[in-house]
């Protein structure tokens, strides 16, 4: 096994964390069933999946680690979190065996869904596998059936979700459940007690209502959030509410909560950002535009099916940009901890993407105070049923067959009214402001107390290791870059000399003693780039 670094890691664990440590420690006597662990958006869940997989990896009860992850973005993301704590993780790998010189991989479950049998042929028995937001091996079946079939072998297989649930009550692989089928976690935090320990952001909803109208057929339809109305009409009622094309709708909504922004920044935390979750990527750009009127400034947009959208998520978590507008792209994982304000403009609706939504409020930065976000939610009677109620435990029983998530019937239903002969659909006014703030409190809650006696700094262990430090990037990273000067310089030295690419390579990695560039580690990439550096700057 590739020895494991010192860990860089100066963070101290928190409390919750080190419970779930001792009850890992407890479940690893005996780890044939999966362990799971719900802690709320934010909490910080893969701090102790990385500090156990490298004591388990340091005692030698693990040969490698896969952490499977529903994107690649959060491939990378487990990546750098695991260099900061000595190990090193290929992310988006494809294949369940790491690279020379690297603990494991980190890869995407569309990936293991390509090729599950031969993950199955292929992963050793003493992998310890992380499968990270499993409630989606629920949501698609694909990807759940292809799971059980890759890691059917392993022995060792912990959990992690903050909404360790599904909508359409199809059981979470692995999850234990009740006799009234509610989940059963074997670590739960949740998201009233992150707020109470200062772990969390609290989040002030801000519902915003008024005069809607919109044409229907022949007819005009005029409501507020209040009045009763057919499915039908109560889906349109909450696209009129979304629409760009109402000057007093959604406009103003932008407009107060880019104030709101504003004087969040004037208060002390000049970084602070807002994130817009729109529709569709042609609502998204309506929404850029009006902002972009309101404030003088162009925001960041990111589309699901813009290949620069992940660079420009990375770039807009490191600046100071004050707007992001995003379709599909900012969900579970995705930490910027400096949104503060948030527009709920999309038209999903079920539980599950409200909270996954929310979680984007409510991470914490260890500097600051741990001072309130504000969403600005339509007053639909949908969403306000999930705010009122998202303190509560992130547990929900499991409906009989056949049962349906009532949030989730009136976009069903709406979807189906779309392929289905309606009358036209126009929307036509909207008078709204906000309403009211539905829960939170009044002021903003005092910097976090200092840790307590039983917090401890990341854990030590009492086996030998490399001392070497991280040379400031994670080793993926470096290990790219390597290749990527590889390449260049190869391409460079074939311009020069008029040898091919396969002429080159083979010499190289003769002379380095490796067969393929795909298993070198960085020690033999370093040396590869040497070699060419020193046949470059040669006579012919």
């Amino acid at each position: 096994m590739h020895p494991l670094r010192r860990t860089s890691e100066t963070t101290r664990l928190r409390g919750w964390q080190q419970r779930a440590l001792a009850q890992l420690a407890d479940w690893e006597r005996d780890p044939r069933r999966p362990f799971l662990i719900s802690a709320a958006p934010g909490a910080g869940k893969t701090r102790p999946a990385l500090e156990f997989a490298r004591s388990q990896l340091a005692a030698g009860r693990a040969g490698a680690i896969v952490v499977a992850c529903p994107t690649a973005p959060l491939t990378r993301q487990w990546a750098r979190a695991a260099d900061r704590l000595g190990l090193d993780l290929a992310p988006d790998h494809d294949g369940p065996r790491p690279p020379a010189g690297f603990h494991g991989v980190a890869v995407t479950y569309a990936r293991i869904a390509r090729a599950p049998k031969r993950w199955a042929g292929t992963l050793p028995r003493d992998t310890l596998v992380i499968t990270d937001e499993a409630h989606h091996l629920g949501e698609d079946l694909t990807w759940g059936e292809a799971f059980a079939t890759a890691f059917a072998a392993s022995d060792r297989r912990l959990l992690l979700s903050g909404t360790p649930f599904r909508s359409d009550a199809t059981p979470i692989p692995g999850v234990s459940y009740d006799t009234a089928g509610v989940a059963e976690p074997d670590v739960s935090f949740t998201y009233a007690e992150a707020v109470a320990d200062g772990v969390c952001r609290p989040v002030r909803f801000v519902a915003y209502d008024g005069t809607l109208s919109w044409q229907s057929g022949d007819d005009v339809i005029e409501a507020g959030f209040d009045t009763v109305l057919s499915t039908r009409e109560a889906s349109r009622r909450y696209r009129t509410a979304i629409s760009t094309e109402l000057p007093e709708g959604l406009p103003r909504i932008l407009r107060e909560a880019d104030a709101r922004l504003r004087t969040i920044r004037q208060d002390g935390h000049r970084e602070a950002g807002g994130l817009v979750v729109a529709a569709d990527s042609g609502h998204a750009r309506q929404i850029a535009k009006l902002l972009h009127d309101a404030t003088g400034r162009t925001p960041v947009v990111v589309l699901h099916d813009d290949k620069r959208s992940a660079r420009r998520l990375a770039d807009f978590t490191r600046s100071t940009e004050p707007w992001i507008v995003a379709v599909n792209m900012v969900s579970e994982g995705v930490d910027i901890p400096r949104l503060r304000v948030g527009v709920y403009a999309t038209a999903a609706k079920t539980a599950m993407i409200f909270r996954q939504i929310v979680g984007r409020f409510v991470r914490v930065i260890p500097s600051r105070p741990t001072e309130p976000s504000w969403l600005y939610v339509p007053a639909d009677p949908v969403l306000r049923g999930h705010a009122t109620t998202i303190e509560r435990e992130l547990s929900v029983s499991l409906r009989r067959p056949g049962e349906t998530d009532p949030a989730e019937l009136d976009e069903v239903r709406a979807e189906r009214a779309q392929t289905e002969p309606s009358p036209e659909f126009v929307p036509l006014s909207a008078d709204v402001a906000s309403q009211l703030t539905l829960f939170g409190g009044a002021e903003p809650l005092p910097a976090p107390a200092p840790p307590a006696a039983g917090w401890q700094t990341a854990t030590a262990d009492p086996h030998p290791m490399s001392q070497s430090e991280p040379s400031g990037r994670p080793a993926f990273e470096r290990r790219a870059r390597l290749r990527e000067e590889r390449h260049r310089l190869v391409s460079e030295l074939r311009r020069r000399d008029g040898s091919s690419h396969r002429e080159i390579n083979q010499w190289l990695n003769h002379k380095v003693g490796i067969t393929s560039v795909e298993q070198a580690t960085i020690s033999e990439l370093e040396r590869s780039v040497d070699l060419l550096m020193k046949r470059l700057t040669s006579r012919r």
